[in-house]
Formats: structure tokens, sequence, C-alpha cells
């Protein structure tokens, strides 16, 4: 025993560690890499169609365009919503009769559409009554910041008839004084992902994703919403979206009314 310690060399031991550290990274990258080529081929859940009922309100998630079945379209809107979700959040303001200066923010959440937020409210003549919302979601971080930012100016938040608010989107709904949702209108939630630099090692990203979850639950509790709302988001899969009902919206007050 003495012979071999007095043979053994620190170098050549850190030499092997560092090696055994770069196979298993090699297994990550690998296993990873695979993971994401073998995706676009794997089974995808059959989902139906349609407007949702009780029991029956999971959907496909798209980001281009809100599904045409989803919701109805033969009575006449509140504010026109685009069925193409734009680039990025587009703003637009009207005037709706019982909800008077309305502002629309359409479109995916990109970053940087936060500090977009803040400059067009500012710039705004009148503040607006309603800040409505018809958004597929996007950058969950901006979309806290456009909620934190539509709080501290005291601004009621809507989904009005036509229009969907998935995924991040309802971070920003949740921040409205107070918080209308149309039950001609979708309110999702799935899973989120959150950013994060790819093979870093797992441990990190466990950990990223877990700071990321307890942000958006705090956010919720900050706004006086019930954080038991996020287990409709940690329930669904990403590629899926959990259209709420009424019950659900009001009894997590992430709506506040239900209109028709």
């Amino acid at each position: 025993m003495k012979r071999f310690i007095s043979r053994f060399d620190p170098r050549s031991g850190l030499r092997y560690v560092l090696l055994l550290q770069l196979g298993i990274a090699g297994i990550l990258i690998v296993s990873d890499v695979f993971s994401d080529a073998r995706l676009p081929f794997g089974d995808r859940e059959e989902l139906p169609s349609g407007p949702v009922s009780p029991g029956d309100q999971r959907r496909e998630y798209r980001t281009d365009r809100t599904d045409p079945t989803l919701l109805p379209r033969d009575e006449p809107l509140d504010v026109p919503v685009p069925e193409n979700f734009p680039n990025r959040l587009n703003f637009t303001q009207h005037e709706v009769a019982d909800l008077g200066r309305v502002l629309l923010l359409s479109g995916q959440i990109e970053p940087g559409d936060a500090g977009r937020f803040a400059s067009y409210l500012s710039d705004m003549q009148d503040k607006p009554d309603l800040i409505a919302l018809h958004s597929p979601g996007g950058v969950v971080s901006e979309a806290l910041s456009i909620g934190r930012l539509l709080r501290e100016a005291g601004l009621a938040s809507g989904v009005l008839a036509g229009a969907v608010c998935l995924s991040s989107c309802p971070y920003i709904l949740a921040s409205g004084s107070e918080r209308l949702v149309s039950r001609r209108g979708i309110v999702g939630m799935h899973q989120h992902y959150y950013e994060q630099p790819r093979l870093i090692p797992v441990v990190f990203a466990v950990e990223s994703i877990q700071k990321g979850q307890g942000e958006t639950m705090q956010h919720l509790i900050d706004m006086g919403v019930d954080p038991a709302l996020m287990l409709y988001s940690l329930n669904t899969p990403p590629e899926q979206i959990y259209a709420l009902i009424d019950d659900e919206l009001l009894d997590t007050r992430i709506a506040t009314k239900i209109v028709d």
C-alpha cells in the first residue's frame, strides 16, 4: 500500500479525472442532440379541436396563428384581433362602448417588448382604461416585466371576445388592477421553456428552471393571484395548451370578472 502511494502521481490522477469528466460531458452532449433530433418524429397525442368545455380543455399550442375552430367568430368582437400573431407585440388603441379607451397588445412577447411597452404607455396622452391582450406568449421574463409596469400604472387588464392569452401572457393578465375575461376568449397555460445556455451541467439547468418557476409564482402572489394556477401550467406539456374555464379563472383570481 505504501509502495502504491509513493508511486501515485497527483498530476496523472487529475488527468484521469479530467478525462472522465470529458467522457461524461460527451455522453450528455450526444444524448441531448439525439433527443432533439428524435423529438420531431416522436409520437404526438391526438388532441380534439373546436371550442373547449369542462374536462375537454387541452388543445394544440401554436405560436403562429389562432385556431379558427377554438373561438366562435359569428358574433361581433369588441376590438379587431389579428388571426396571425405578429412576431412581436403590437400596440393599437381603440374606443369601445362600456370599456372606454382600450390598448390592445397583440403578438408574440419578445426581448425588448417591455421597454417598448413602457415607452408607448408614457407617450399616450390619455391613460387607457383597459389593457387588452391577444398573445400566444413568449419570453417569460418580458411578460413579468410588462406585468409589473401594468400594475405600477394601476391599469386593468382583459382578454376580450375573439382573443387568446396563452403561455406567458397570463402573467400580464394577472397584473391588472381588475382582470376581465370574456367567455368568448381563451386564457391558456402550459409548461414554460426558460432560456438557458445549451450543454450546461444538468444540475445548473435544473437550478435555473426552478429559479424561473419561483419567480413566476412570486409574481402571481405579488399580484394577488393564487399560485395554485401554476398547477395547470406544470401538468400540461409545452406542445399543448390548457384552456381555463370560468370556475378555474375565478377560483385562482387570474380573472376578477367574467364577461359575455
